[in-house]
């Protein structure tokens, strides 16, 4: 199936030998490009931070007061939703990489790279948001440069995900800028 210097070529008589062999190890075919390992620690890592940003959106949609907190609770139960969708896109990815996702709560918070922090108050709770909104961004950007070309599959799921932590982020930055009544960024 060669035709040039820069044309594409495979042996697709070896891929479907390949394909064949190691049946047990489902998606995960002799090209993935790598360290399995590495990849589901760095994964169950990322559902950590995922789960722990679910119930810190959910308690602050539940327990927000004050003036004009109905709107914010609506933003915080809209990333909660989202940020859950984020943790079942993660959990369904370590297991087609035959990893056993980690969802035990014993050393949750040491496994994941935001904090749960609760806040005082509104304006605490969209704070704390916003710091874990750019953890986030900061770690999801390491790990895309991590799996570049080595896992094409796992790296675009990571740049979906990365694409809404920044909306989130934008979102509290908002938030903030709205109940603190100053611009936070420098235009």
């Amino acid at each position: 199936m060669t035709t040039g210097q820069n044309s594409f070529s495979t042996d697709i008589a070896t891929i479907r030998k390949r394909a064949r062999e190691h049946l047990e190890q489902g998606a995960l075919t002799p090209n993935y490009g790598a360290d399995v390992e590495t990849a589901i620690r760095v994964l169950n890592e990322a559902l950590a931070t995922e789960i722990v940003c679910v119930l810190r959106y959910r308690f602050h949609a539940v327990t927000a007061t004050g003036i004009a907190s109905e709107s914010v609770k609506a933003e915080f139960e809209e990333h909660a939703q989202e940020e859950e969708a984020h943790m079942l896109w993660i959990a369904e990815r370590i297991n087609q990489l035959g990893g056993k996702p980690n969802f035990n709560p014993d050393g949750l918070s040491s496994r994941s790279a935001s904090q749960y922090v609760e806040g005082k108050n509104l304006v605490d709770m969209i704070k704390e948001d916003l710091v874990a909104e750019r953890i986030a961004i900061e770690t999801y950007r390491e790990m895309i440069r991590y799996f570049a070309d080595h896992d094409p599959t796992t790296r675009m799921l990571l740049e979906k995900i990365l694409a809404q932590e920044e909306e989130h982020a934008n979102d509290m930055h908002d938030l903030l800028v709205a109940h603190e009544g100053k611009p936070m960024l420098d235009h």
